[in-house]
């Protein structure tokens, strides 16, 4: 094991402190050799994704490939429609769509929020003092010392 303390010195040592947006990274040897291997495997996987695709047929786990991909694309429309958004106007980049595409957005957007049970209502002073006064006293110390801090 003491062999390998050099080592395990060298990997651990910072090559640079870097400031972005307020953020200060210090990346270590290790953290740009696990990237550099990561990048490896990426290109890797799309080598072999590339192949996939010219060596394509229509058979049953590509039909499969297809479903599931169906699938997380309504998946991902939700969420984007959860904000407000859909994937057609994030593609043509639409800050404001047009009245007819932006009604519809906000129609399916209010379906899929009733379906999901989710609510966007935005926390009123009366129902935080009621979660307040509804806590233990060990968690409503908690909350205290998180926000008085």
């Amino acid at each position: 094991m003491e062999r390998l303390q050099p080592l395990i010195k060298f990997l651990n040592k910072p090559f640079g402190v870097y400031e972005f947006k307020g953020i200060s990274v210090e990346p270590r040897y290790w953290m740009a050799g696990a990237i550099v291997v990561l990048v490896f495997l990426l290109l890797l996987s799309l080598a072999r994704l590339r192949y996939e695709y010219v060596h394509w047929s229509v058979s049953k786990p590509s039909l499969a490939m297809i479903f599931w991909g169906f699938i997380i694309a309504i998946l991902f429309e939700g969420l984007l429609m959860v904000f407000g958004k859909t994937m057609f106007t994030e593609i043509l980049g639409w800050k404001n769509a047009p009245k007819p595409i932006s009604t519809i957005i906000d129609i399916g957007r209010n379906k899929f929020v009733t379906v999901m049970g989710a609510s966007d209502e935005k926390a009123s002073y009366k129902s935080v003092v009621t979660d307040y006064e509804s806590l233990s006293d060990k968690e409503g110390e908690k909350v205290k010392d998180y926000i008085c801090k």
